[in-house]
């Protein structure tokens, strides 16, 4: 018997929450909400319950703790703790970060530049640490007496004199924002409250702008610190009162130009201050337009008269450009009528992002469900032909590293895939050769030539092929092969146009080690196929979503690699709306379901504009409190409210109690509709940390421990062995 299957202390059972039903009518429709009493955080009955689903959750799970704490020693010895990131220059510093063994957090530094003509990196000496190290912040001090530490801006001034830092010691995304100074590394009298995440420096290293968000957590508001004044004097640069838009700030990679960006799912517009004429103000590049959105960034072209014509690079979707194309324009008159295309739309490669250097530009995009990079020169009028980065895999991940500086011969990128770790290389942009700089270790004997990774395909209900990526030991796949079918997770998202690219991760060895398959479906709704497969995959569409995830656990199993009951369901946030979705689908499909910060209450939330972010949601779910349509669509597929009296999986839902992006009542509610309606054994769990947000526990030991208490649980529902196979 799965030690899963009943408490192993023999307590009676799960907590049972009582029904107090909550009327909810919209479009003539009448719900009883039985459990939405739960949403009162504050409540000592509802905090009651949740501490009693912790217990619960803890017995039932007790006979996991020694396997819990063997994957928990397996990702620690697998892990250099003691390390160094691949430091990275701008101006006359060396920026990087380090770890120490037995520190839950990391340290900010920097250290002098000695050879002013070197880009390469200095190696650490004896200690760890660069010749020269200044500790800009040491994350582990600013987090004692806090249960949760998360750091946000780390942005040091233009002169190198300051930093603007800030934190949140509570989960709920609202940062404390605060101006250190290096000299003395001392934190100024300067503190303000409620801040966002960035933190943009002025170029004359006087003021700080920032984002604050409203009483829906949507950032709205750009505002402006002055360094030595108290935050009560802080202004507003830009206010965004159209509840679908948020905004951010930043500064091109130029340094030249503030951008200010307010943008909705479909729809943008930027704002722009020329350092160089603060008093002008803002202005618009192109006012906003429905449907079409557009990212902005500065070049300064060498003219052959040796004068300079400063130019935005645009990249957009206006004319139809589904994929998105790269236009050229004069910074002083920038109006769309004016954009000219230097990349033109091409079906198929969505273009994603431009990075513009000095004498370069990097671009990136992707093809054939892959992200790609490509790098082109500067011409008088704009960019040359772009050169791709070549990589020698057939699954793989390719992205920009720590580029900070703007005038540098390197192009600093990352490499990756689901069985080689993250490698480090500088790319000679002149002659095209790659300098690996360092491949992230992975101790304990580790060789990647023992793993494969395989692109599959499934089949949709609708006739679209949806790609899938396996990876396996070598044997276990070989296994596959002479019909052996093996214990597989399969993870997916499917939102948002987020595409869930190849990766490798030190705590997946620990299942891969064990025999088991991972998989992930490539599901509509995110990115991997171009802005189509977005498209497929939302609003009165989302539904594609949930059948392309059924579809690719069927696909698995017809090709071998698995069987119904030996198969776990993985997704987290919205992916957690996607377990839901699937489990109400096809049950039958799966032994286990582990639902991270599930979204399974979407129609309660996205009804509700008073809630976080419910609003700027409209574009991605439809809005249902106007449309029946949306909301009959929504209510049709909402994982809560289709509970279905079958044998449902066993499932393990995590949240946490200060998640402001998908709150921690949607998850109970869902496993007390799921206890009250299903008919099975198989146990449904919850866990909440009681001090954490939407991205779990904070410190790398404790994350550690979150995700071997999810590996163990899925391990002990699957069945796989408690101990690694032996080595190849």
């Amino acid at each position: 018997m799965s030690t899963s299957e009943a408490p192993a202390d023999g307590s009676s059972g799960p907590p049972v929450a009582a029904r107090r039903p909550v009327r909810r009518e919209h479009h003539g429709d009448v719900v009883e909400d039985p459990y939405e009493w739960l949403r009162a955080k504050d409540d000592p009955e509802v905090r009651a319950h949740l501490e009693a689903e912790n217990a619960h959750t803890r017995a039932v799970t007790a006979g996991q703790e020694g396997l819990r704490a063997a994957v928990f020693g397996e990702i620690k010895a697998r892990t250099q703790e003691t390390d160094l990131s691949v430091p990275s220059r701008e101006g006359d510093w060396w920026y990087y970060g380090r770890t120490v063994e037995g520190q839950q957090y990391g340290l900010s530094c920097r250290a002098p530049v000695a050879d002013a003509d070197s880009w390469d990196p200095p190696a650490a000496g004896p200690d760890g640490a660069l010749p020269g190290e200044q500790v800009l912040l040491d994350a582990n001090i600013e987090a004692e007496g806090h249960d949760f530490f998360s750091l946000g801006a780390a942005s040091v001034s233009p002169d190198g004199a300051r930093l603007a830092w800030s934190s949140d010691t509570t989960g709920d995304e609202r940062y404390t924002l605060r101006v250190r100074d290096l000299a003395s590394g001392e934190d100024l009298p300067d503190e303000v409250p409620g801040a966002f995440y960035g933190a943009t420096w002025s170029a004359d290293s006087a003021v700080v702008h920032y984002t604050v968000v409203d009483d829906a957590w949507r950032p709205h508001e750009v505002r402006r610190h002055r360094v030595g004044t108290p935050a009560s004097d802080d202004d507003v640069l830009f206010r965004e009162d159209d509840e679908r838009f948020w905004v951010g700030v930043g500064r091109t990679r130029s340094r030249r130009y503030l951008v200010v960006e307010s943008a909705a799912k479909t729809t943008s517009e930027t704002h722009v201050l020329d350092t160089l004429d603060p008093g002008a103000g803002l202005r618009v590049v192109a006012p906003r337009r429905a449907g079409v959105e557009y990212d902005v960034e500065h070049v300064a072209l060498p003219q052959p008269d040796g004068s300079v014509r400063d130019r935005f690079l645009v990249l957009h979707n206006d004319g139809g450009a589904e994929d998105f194309q790269l236009a050229v324009v004069d910074v002083d008159d920038p109006s769309p009528e004016r954009w000219e295309t230097v990349l033109p739309h091409v079906p198929g490669t969505r273009l994603e992002g431009v990075a513009p250097f000095a004498d370069f530009v990097a671009l990136a995009y992707r093809r054939d469900v892959l992200p790609r990079l490509a790098v082109a020169p500067l011409t008088p009028e704009a960019i040359g032909e772009p050169r791709e980065v070549e990589v020698d895999e057939e699954l793989f991940s390719v992205g920009l590293g720590g580029n900070r500086a703007f005038d540098q011969p390197l192009l600093r990128l990352v490499r990756t895939s689901f069985v080689t770790p993250p490698r480090v290389f500088d790319l000679d942009v002149a002659t095209g050769e790659q300098v690996l700089r360092r491949e992230t270790p992975v101790l304990g004997g580790y060789a990647s030539e023992d793993y494969v990774q395989r692109r599959t395909w499934a089949t949709a209900p609708d006739g679209v092929r949806v790609p899938v990526s396996v990876v396996a030991r070598r044997d276990v796949a070989a296994a596959v092969e002479r019909g052996e079918p093996a214990p597989a997770v399969l993870y997916g998202y499917g939102s948002y146009e987020a595409s869930m690219d190849p990766s490798f991760s030190i705590s997946r060895l620990s299942l891969l080690d064990r025999g088991v398959v991972f998989a992930v479906a490539h599901v509509r709704g995110g990115g991997e196929m171009g802005r189509h497969w977005y498209d497929d995959g939302k609003e009165l569409r989302k539904t594609n979503t949930f059948t392309d995830f059924t579809a690719s656990a069927a696909a698995l199993v017809e090709q071998g690699w698995t069987t119904p009951e030996r198969t776990v369901a993985m997704g987290g946030s919205a992916g957690g709306l996607l377990m839901g979705a699937a489990l109400n689908l096809a049950p039958e499909a799966f032994a286990g379901v582990l639902a991270q910060v599930p979204f399974v209450d979407p129609l309660t939330s996205i009804l509700d504009p008073s809630l976080p972010l419910t609003v700027t949601e409209w574009d991605e779910w439809g809005n249902p409190l106007e449309d029946p349509e949306v909301y009959a669509y929504m209510k049709a597929y909402s994982p809560y409210e289709n509970v279905a009296a079958v044998d449902h999986p066993a499932v393990l839902a995590m949240t946490s109690l200060n998640d402001t992006r998908v709150l921690y009542v949607e998850p109970a509610k869902w496993v007390a509709r799921l206890r009250e309606v299903g008919t099975g054994s198989r146990p449904v769990l919850l866990r909440t940390e009681m001090d954490a947000g939407h991205g779990g526990a904070s410190g790398r030991y404790k994350s550690w421990e979150e995700r071997a208490f999810e590996y163990a649980w899925v391990l002990d529902v699957l069945g796989a062995p408690a101990e690694p196979l032996p080595p190849l």
